[in-house]
């Protein structure tokens, strides 16, 4: 699906609500997989990291909770958490938890620009924002960055517009 055509702050397409709905419960389900996943961080991490780790999850926790009320607010049903999540690679250590929640935040990254492109201006700046914070967890956890957080994975995988919202069950 595609968001429309965006001049101003009008949209040209009858579906951008239907859009901006698809757009919030991707970031709805990237939220449940990083609460989960925050999870085995904090169960692998320790001293100061596990202060952060914490802080990330309380946050991810909240912004949830927030999109919940988000997908209510424009008429939907908010998409349950899964079960369990896959995690992308074993995390048998701290080190293993670091690269983890660098991981997650990239996807949330790449989920909140979808939802910068779909939303309304209200959402926008809610999805740049969390983008930005999803941006400045990531290189904390890493030690780096790039340059233009929440596109690397689309021009890694040349994925479709629509592919940042992952399968239910996976990280």
């Amino acid at each position: 699906m595609t968001a429309g055509t965006a001049r101003g702050n009008r949209r040209d397409n009858d579906d951008s609500g239907h859009d901006e709905l698809t757009a919030v419960q991707a970031a709805l389900a990237a939220e449940h997989a990083a609460v989960y996943g925050y999870g085995v961080v904090g169960g692998r991490i320790a001293g100061d990291r596990r202060t952060e780790a914490q802080a990330a999850y309380d946050g991810h926790r909240a912004r949830r909770d927030a999109l919940r009320r988000v997908v209510r607010d424009l008429g939907g049903t908010p998409q349950a958490a899964a079960a369990a999540y896959e995690l992308p690679f074993p995390v048998p250590d701290a080190a293993a938890a670091a690269r983890l929640a660098a991981e997650l935040e990239d996807r949330l990254a790449a989920v909140y620009a979808d939802l910068v492109r779909a939303g309304g201006a209200v959402r926008r700046r809610e999805a740049a924002a969390a983008l930005r914070e999803a941006a400045v967890r990531s290189v904390r956890w890493r030690g780096g960055g790039v340059a233009f957080p929440g596109l690397v994975e689309r021009a890694a995988e040349a994925a479709p517009a629509d592919s940042a919202s992952a399968a239910a069950g996976a990280l």
